[in-house]
């Protein structure tokens, strides 16, 4: 990053031709052609910030006499301005702390399969085994897999396949809302 130090004349130029209406384009222009500088519109910009003269927006000239522009002879398409909300105040809710929950919660029933599993550990599992897990709901707790024959084109064998596929019984919301405010979700 070059870093630039505005004279006090450069400055004063700035802050007139802001005063006029101009752009910080036009403003780095007509500087750089008075001065033979070579700013961008982005340190004219940053130099008006700095400066309080604002932002993007055009200020109402505070000379009667503005310049003149040239008509233009390309014609004007119409605008379609887009409708947004614009945030000025910073996120206040971009980083939260977890809502604390004194309800009482009944535990969801889960659905499951008749199927006594292998109980294989990862290490144990060979390339045709059953994947579906078992276990680590505690900390101790170990992960093991039912490791019976996987069917065809599926991780799981054919009993665990359909529980997780079944569309009957995948509709019926697993979790009440009292789990999801648990969880932070509503």
């Amino acid at each position: 990053m070059e870093i630039t130090n505005w004279l006090p004349e450069h400055s004063a130029a700035l802050r007139d031709l802001r005063a006029r209406g101009m752009s910080y384009s036009e403003i780095a222009d007509t500087i750089n052609k008075r001065f033979h500088t070579a700013y961008t519109r982005y340190a004219a910009l940053s130099r008006g910030q700095r400066m309080g003269l604002g932002g993007l927006e055009r200020p109402e000239p505070s000379l009667s006499h503005r310049r003149d522009r040239p008509e233009s002879t390309v014609p004007v398409r119409p605008r379609i301005e887009v409708a947004h909300e614009i945030r000025r105040e910073p996120k206040a809710d971009a980083f939260h702390w977890p809502k604390s929950f004194s309800g009482e919660v009944q535990t969801p029933q889960l659905r499951c399969v008749e199927i006594t599993p292998r109980h294989l550990s990862l290490v144990e599992l060979e390339r045709g085994d059953c994947r579906y897990p078992y276990g680590g709901d505690r900390d101790d707790e170990p992960i093991t897999f039912c490791g019976h024959p996987r069917r065809q084109g599926s991780s799981y064998c054919t009993p665990h396949f359909h529980l997780s596929r079944d569309p009957e019984a995948s509709a019926a919301p697993v979790l009440s809302t009292a789990w999801l405010r648990v969880v932070g979700v509503t």
